[in-house]
């Protein structure tokens, strides 16, 4: 059975889903879709930290699901701009995690994150697979990953 580890870009999935589709993502059906191809040995959800009820029970839902929830403070600027991207930590934690396992499927549009896949699939012989909004995902990502996997309605709620 191979060992998966799952990364998701939390705000990059609700924005692109919500403005591609109007609709959000199903993280319950895409664990089942994943843990049916093999082993899931780590899962991150990266996300902002707002005081906000129904973001506490998103995350709790991402917990009960199996994802461990890695949260950053959200920070709005003066200008009316917010401040809370994970890149840093997710590469970081993708980089420690790749030599450990065969697929790496990361859950983001967000270009920044091909070198990364370039990186570890050279260094690691991982498969390098994005899952992301075809129409609102960098192409330099999908040219990145091993396999590039559209979101579309099966994937949503």
């Amino acid at each position: 059975m191979k060992k998966i580890a799952l990364f998701v870009d939390v705000q990059n999935i609700y924005y692109t889903t919500r403005d591609a589709y109007g609709r959000q993502f199903n993280y319950r059906k895409f664990w089942n879709h994943i843990s049916s191809q093999g082993e899931i040995v780590s899962a991150y959800a990266y996300a902002t930290h707002r005081a906000d009820d129904g973001q506490i029970k998103f995350q709790d839902a991402l917990r009960h699901i199996g994802f461990t929830v890695k949260l950053k403070p959200f920070i709005q600027r003066s200008d009316g701009s917010a401040k809370g991207d994970w890149d840093v930590g997710i590469t970081i934690d993708i980089m420690e995690q790749a030599k450990d396992v065969e697929t790496v499927i990361l859950l983001s549009g967000d270009g920044d994150f091909d070198l990364l896949l370039d990186k570890i699939k050279d260094d690691y012989g991982v498969s390098a697979e994005v899952y992301g909004v075809p129409s609102l995902t960098a192409r330099s990502l999908i040219d990145s990953s091993s396999i590039f996997h559209a979101i579309d309605e099966e994937l949503l709620m």
